[in-house]
C-alpha cells in the first residue's frame, strides 16, 4: 500500500494511516500536537513519535491546566527526563504555551474554535509539493506569537495544520489521497 511517508517505520506508518491529515477538534489533542510540533523543531518527526509516551507522562497527559501550573521544580525534573527532548527552551515554551492556550480557551470558549478560524473551518487541500509555509500558517504563527506562544513559527504551524487535519496533503499514489 502506497503512503506519503513512513513505509519502513511501523510507528510512522501507524501515524500516517490513523492520524496525519485527520481533522481534530478536541482541545486536549490539539494541545498535544502543539507541544509535539514545537518539540520537533530541528528534529525528525519519527524522533518525536518515539518519545510521544514520554511526553505524555512528563507533561501530565498533555493537560494544559496542569502544565500551566508547572514550577521551576518541574522544569528541573523535565530537564533530567530521558523520555523527552531535554531542551530548556522547548520545555519552557511548552509551559508558556499551556498558559497561552488557556487564555485562548477563555477568550474563544475552545482552542478548537480559535485555531480553525485560520482555514475558515474548512480542510484545505494543497496541490503539488508540500509547502513549508502558507498564508494561513503565516497568519496563525503571527497571531499565536502575539498571544504569547513560543516555538510557533510558520513552518511549525504548517506542520501542525497537517498533523491535525486542517490541511490534507495526502496525494497520489497514497491510498489516503
Amino acid at each position: 500500500m502506497a503512503r506519503c511517508f513512513g513505509d519502513n517505520d511501523p510507528l510512522m506508518v501507524r501515524y500516517h494511516d490513523r492520524e496525519w491529515g485527520v481533522p481534530v477538534h478536541d482541545d486536549l489533542v490539539l494541545f498535544e500536537f502543539l507541544v509535539l510540533e514545537g518539540a520537533q523543531a530541528g528534529l525528525s518527526w519519527s524522533t518525536i513519535l518515539k518519545r510521544r509516551e514520554g511526553y505524555r507522562k512528563a507533561f501530565a497527559g498533555f493537560d494544559p491546566v496542569k502544565v500551566a501550573k508547572f514550577t521551576s521544580k518541574d522544569r528541573k525534573r523535565l530537564l533530567a527526563d530521558p523520555g523527552i527532548i531535554r531542551n530548556r527552551l522547548k520545555i519552557d515554551a511548552t509551559i508558556t504555551n499551556a498558559r497561552a492556550f488557556l487564555a485562548v480557551q477563555k477568550e474563544w470558549r475552545t482552542f478548537d474554535q480559535y485555531i480553525w478560524q485560520f482555514t475558515n473551518n474548512k480542510v484545505l487541500k494543497n496541490k503539488g509539493k508540500w509547502p513549508a509555509t502558507t498564508q494561513e500558517s503565516d497568519a496563525m504563527s503571527k497571531d499565536l506569537k502575539k498571544r504569547g506562544f513560543r516555538f510557533v513559527g510558520s513552518t511549525i504551524c504548517y506542520a501542525f495544520m497537517q498533523a491535525m487535519g486542517m490541511v490534507n496533503d495526502h496525494r497520489k499514489p497514497c491510498f489516503k489521497a
